[in-house]
């Protein structure tokens, strides 16, 4: 199929569709769409794109993205110093706080331990998780991974590594989700939540 715009437009929408979740039609869809709503939405994002490319840091403390550094939640005074919050990624650190779940602070890895893709520990912040676990005021450490062979792989690790430090180390729970039919659930699903079946 031949370009239908000029070349502007079609390195427009081949950006976009490198963001995940939009292939090639939906960033075409999203370039007619900014471009038609030039005013109201294109000049205000690239407004907010040059701000946060200026702004936006790393945190040095849990690997948070934010404005400011440390971050606003390492900065929380609300938070909960006792408790932290392993995270593979920003967006799961971003997840966690939509849902309220914890008032913790986080780590982030930056990924988790794949041989497969050449992910090894030295890629990842497991020695700056090692050292903050160490600190006298943190009494627990959540590994908030995802339940993958690569995360529980990442898990076990990390809880190695912290067999000398003087904390807990839990994990999330594993099985039937809220709202979950049985009949609909695969089968490593329905085994984790046996295995993990607490009281009533």
């Amino acid at each position: 199929m031949g370009a239908v715009a000029g070349p502007e437009i079609e390195r427009l929408v081949q950006l976009l569709a490198r963001l995940p979740g939009l292939g090639p039609r939906s960033a075409r869809r999203a370039a007619l769409h900014l471009i038609k709503k030039r005013e109201a939405l294109m000049m205000p994002l690239t407004s907010a794109l040059q701000v946060a490319l200026d702004k936006v840091q790393v945190c040095k403390t849990c690997g948070n993205i934010d404005t400011q550094n440390p971050c606003t939640v390492c900065t929380d005074p609300k938070r909960d110093p006792a408790i932290i919050v392993v995270v593979a990624d920003v967006a799961d650190l971003w997840a966690l706080e939509r849902a309220n779940a914890t008032q913790g602070r986080y780590h982030v890895l930056g990924a988790t331990l794949s041989p497969l893709d050449g992910v090894g520990p030295q890629d990842l912040t497991i020695d700056a998780l090692v050292a903050r676990a160490h600190a006298a005021e943190v009494h627990e450490i959540i590994l908030a991974l995802n339940a993958t062979v690569d995360g529980q792989t990442t898990a076990h690790y990390i809880t190695d590594l912290l067999q000398d430090a003087n904390v807990k180390v839990t994990r999330l729970a594993h099985g039937v989700p809220v709202g979950g039919e049985l009949d609909y659930l695969d089968e490593g699903t329905l085994s984790a939540a046996m295995r993990q079946r607490t009281l009533f």
